[in-house]
């Protein structure tokens, strides 16, 4: 039988600040990790990752640091109530009651609706008011138990079904229920089925938070208790790790308007199409929650309110926020395109590596003949090729060749997929799920007419922007479903692919035959110039649009099949590669440069920069971008112009040194490499080194 989640051995009471919140996280972690629940280094950095995304201070002067980490082995919650209050980002001022809730990764159910629970538990005055005057640490165990675990009582029985009648009289199902089991039901209580069917709408609400433990319920109890408090009847779907109830159609249909309070995507947000819309943070909620009923109902007697577009993601001005620039969500629509983009690229692109070290480089010439003329039970011998000199055979025959046809068909086929993808998912991170069939089509027009990865950049960009115009047309009720499902892909697929087809193809696909011939015919200081570029770029911004850039200007070269297009993957790999493995380089020789957090993310990053993943170096250059990018940048062009120099190929698009095998010549990588990391690690840490001996002597 496991512990419960909160023992005396984890309250700490009229403790004295320690220093700031971090100080206070630090404290949290120690007390977990002395009852053996957690490692303690790897649940104080979970608890600070989730204070940096999202300040965790309250209003009403508590705190609730929270993480779901690998490094907890079982739940628990642990309790500070400190003599002085200290800031943890709340708008109202420091907080002295610090409750942490720390959850392993594979968190049961079970354990999730006890964390909602205590979630809930914290919003009410009363039950903070008796952790501050409780005298022992076993009397706050007691009360934050009592939440979880209440022991059953007449008078508590009572109340439960009181409760339980008035929630399914407001549901408009069970009003004489609700007299007969309780006669102290809050009149409240009793107005809202009236109200809602006479005058007053039914409103739903959804609340979801990056974790999904603590705010989503603390949020949906907020706005439960101001809709009691105002007379509506309320419905809320928590959408976080306890599981979801989803909102019945019953519900639905009945409802006058929609809040959302989240900081994450909703699921299911097409079933509200056409319903009035109020959408907010979800900390707004749990401190404005009568401003959000109050917006709500306003919402839905307003012909002018804004309303739900099914399949199309939020604005920033749906969300509450200021409303983004333009260059901004445009580069947030051809980042999103992007990543969607890299699977394809890293799978087919493997895979036709993989078809080269089993058959060899001249299984390109006959792949698709030999993989579909060909079986298991009858392998093909030596197949004729024509090569630059003539009729040729091919290195390998039987099995081997059969087997790597097969494998480099599979990766043509998936590169096939890249521009298509490209602008597909530039079109859905405008518009949503209505640009994806506009955008997909429209990048496949692209390549038909041979306009490649910027055909496909153009055609995701006036996909999502013509279904993004559509999507905000306010259509009646019964036509809404229609239109992300049928109406918006229709006309935007026939404007976008009519353009591709009638008048940009032609254009763009000699801008592209123009690029790739200059690129490709680049050579000797020409090409180490390149390199240096290329090294820059994937340095600049670690994984961000400029990195992104220079990536994909790589893989879209990469299905050619030509020296220099393998030379400039190659480049861009491990250029890519520096970043992670030079900070991690520093923070191994010079530790002291470094906060305990940073060395532990120095020990991860070794692994990201072996396999290629540049955001690993992306703590040190938040935390410190003067120094960390300007480095990583000379490291990367270092290393860009020694892979040009030394004529390195590399036929994989991802995978780092785990893709040896498809990298020539091995050495040429790992020399160059290895230099830009030593470049890069060396200056870091003497530019680290003189400000710390600056800020000494100015001290």
């Amino acid at each position: 039988m496991s512990a419960p989640l909160m023992s005396p051995e984890l309250v700490r009471l009229d403790v004295a600040p320690p220093g700031d919140k971090h100080a206070v996280i630090a404290l949290m972690a120690d007390l977990v990790a002395e009852t053996g629940r957690a490692e303690r280094d790897g649940l104080e950095a979970g608890l600070l990752k989730r204070e940096e995304s999202f300040a965790t201070g309250m209003p009403g002067g508590f705190a609730i640091p929270h993480c779901r980490s690998e490094a907890v082995r079982e739940a628990a919650l642990a309790l500070v109530r400190l003599s002085e209050p200290v800031d943890f980002g709340a708008a109202d001022g420091p907080a002295d009651l610090i409750i942490a809730i720390t959850a392993p990764a594979g968190t049961d159910d079970q354990h999730l609706k006890l964390l909602a629970q205590l979630s809930r538990a914290l919003i009410r005055p009363e039950f903070l008011a008796s952790l501050r005057g409780a005298s022992t640490p076993e009397e706050a165990s007691g009360l934050v138990m009592g939440v979880l675990e209440p022991e059953p009582a007449p008078q508590a029985q009572a109340e439960e079904a009181g409760v339980a009648a008035a929630s399914a009289a407001q549901a408009g199902g069970a009003a004489q229920a609700g007299a007969a089991d309780s006669a102290d039901a809050a009149p409240a209580q009793e107005a809202a089925p009236s109200a809602g069917a006479d005058e007053t709408p039914v409103l739903l609400a959804i609340t979801s938070c990056p974790t999904g433990i603590a705010h989503t319920y603390m949020a949906a109890e907020s706005l439960e208790n101001a809709a009691k408090d105002k007379g509506v009847a309320l419905h809320v779907e928590t959408q976080g790790s306890g599981g979801i109830t989803p909102f019945t159609e019953e519900q639905i249909a009945a409802a006058g308007a929609l809040i959302v309070a989240a900081d994450v995507n909703i699921t299911g947000r097409e079933r509200f199409a056409g319903l009035p819309l109020v959408e907010h943070p979800v900390k707004r909620a749990i401190s404005h929650g009568p401003e959000l009923i109050d917006e709500a109902l306003a919402a839905a007697t307003d012909p002018e309110a804004r309303r739900v577009q099914a399949g199309a993601e939020p604005s920033a001005e749906e969300k509450g926020g200021a409303s983004q620039s333009w260059p901004r969500r445009i580069q947030g629509a051809v980042m999103t395109g992007v990543s969607y983009m890299i699977p394809f690229v890293a799978a087919g692109g493997l895979l036709m590596a993989l078809g080269f070290l089993v058959a060899g480089f001249d299984v390109a010439f006959v792949a698709q003949d030999v993989a579909t003329g060909f079986s298991l039970s009858s392998l093909p011998g030596h197949q004729e090729y024509e090569g630059a000199t003539g009729m040729l055979q091919t290195e390998r025959a039987g099995l081997a060749l059969y087997l790597g046809a097969v494998l480099f068909t599979l990766g043509n086929l998936g590169m096939g997929f890249l521009v298509a993808a490209l602008s597909g998912y530039i079109a859905f991170g405008l518009a949503g799920r209505p640009g994806i069939a506009p955008g997909f089509i429209g990048g496949a027009a692209s390549v038909a007419v041979g306009a490649g990865f910027l055909g496909g950049l153009i055609t995701g960009l006036l996909a999502g922007l013509i279904a993004l115009w559509f999507t905000t047309l306010t259509p009646p009720r019964w036509l809404a479903g229609l239109m992300p499902v049928v109406i918006i892909p229709l006309v935007t697929t026939f404007v976008v692919g009519g353009l591709m087809l009638l008048f940009l193809g032609r254009p763009l696909a000699s801008l592209m035959t123009a690029l790739q011939d200059g690129l490709t015919g680049m050579s000797g200081s020409s090409a180490v110039l390149l390199g240096v570029i290329i090294g820059l770029m994937m340095c600049f911004d670690l994984g961000g649009p400029v990195n992104k850039a220079a990536y994909l200007f790589a893989t879209a070269g990469l299905s050619q099949g030509t020296e220099a297009a393998f030379e400039i993957m190659a480049a861009v790999m491990a250029a890519g590669m520096v970043p992670p493995l030079a900070m991690a380089l520093s923070t191994l020789v010079r530790r002291r440069l470094y906060s305990p957090v940073e060395r532990e993310n120095g020990t991860t990053a070794w692994l990201l920069g072996a396999a290629f993943i540049s955001e690993g170096a992306i703590p040190f250059a938040a935390a410190d971008p003067l120094r960390v990018i300007p480095s990583m940048m000379t490291g990367g062009a270092v290393t860009g112009a020694l892979i040009m120099a030394f004529g390195v190929g590399s036929q994989a698009p991802h995978g780092g040194i785990f893709v040896a095998f498809a990298i020539s010549p091995v050495w040429g990588f790992v020399l160059a490499l290895l230099v830009g990391t030593v470049v890069a690690a060396a200056l870091v840490t003497v530019l680290k080194a003189v400000g710390v001996r600056r800020q000494g002597a100015a001290a």
